[in-house]
């Protein structure tokens, strides 16, 4: 995680955070000092700590993800806002979101858009059979700059988490450069979000 990571401050997310992992800690103090009994079967319970794992994870990344995008976009929440919306229709949605490299070398050309960023027009654009709704939208500041991109696709065949096109593509382009991606699955639903060549999975909130 980088320095501009360590500087961010929400408070809130953070504490609910750090009591998870307090809890999840004690369970696993538990269990330590249950597993010599001999009648004791602790599958269950690996299953349940795997869960909350799995959930302090993708809390932790939505921390992250406010962190990293904060400083660069200030309608930060209307990206946060569009993503629960197209996470719950399965909507499929690619969103690169450029910080201090220039994402222009990476990219193919676009369709030109120039408009404020609202979560209305983001879920317009990646309505299914809108004429932009493949490929990338490009956002700088707090502009939707173009949609339509097509990114890099990553070669990477080790991620359990790259499942399809999407992924690989907002891999691929943050092998390249400091951009963040968020992504939709259309086949899930799912919402993760690309930075430094890996995927995180996001709670949606």
């Amino acid at each position: 995680m980088t320095a501009m990571a360590n500087n961010c401050d929400f408070s809130p997310m953070k504490k609910i955070i750090k009591e998870d992992i307090g809890l999840m800690m004690a369970e696993l103090g538990r269990l330590a000092d249950t597993i010599d009994e001999k009648h004791e079967c602790l599958l269950g319970d690996f299953e349940q700590i795997k869960k909350s794992f799995m959930r302090i994870e993708s809390s932790a990344a939505t921390f992250y993800l406010n962190c990293y995008l904060s400083p660069f976009i200030e309608r930060y929440t209307d990206l946060s806002l569009t993503i629960q919306t197209l996470s719950d229709r399965r909507h499929g949605a690619l969103i690169a979101v450029e910080r201090s490299d220039s994402l222009i070398p990476h990219l193919q050309p676009g369709i030109p858009v120039g408009a404020p960023i609202t979560h209305a027009l983001l879920e317009s654009i990646f309505y299914p059979g809108s004429p932009l709704h493949d490929g990338a939208v490009l956002i700088r500041s707090n502009q939707i700059v173009s949609a339509r991109h097509i990114l890099p696709l990553t070669d990477n065949q080790n991620n359990d988490r790259i499942t399809g096109t999407r992924h690989r593509a907002a891999v691929g382009l943050t092998e390249r450069c400091d951009a963040i991606v968020l992504v939709v699955s259309e086949e899930t639903g799912k919402a993760s979000f690309a930075s430094n060549g890996q995927l995180y999975p996001v709670i949606t909130p």
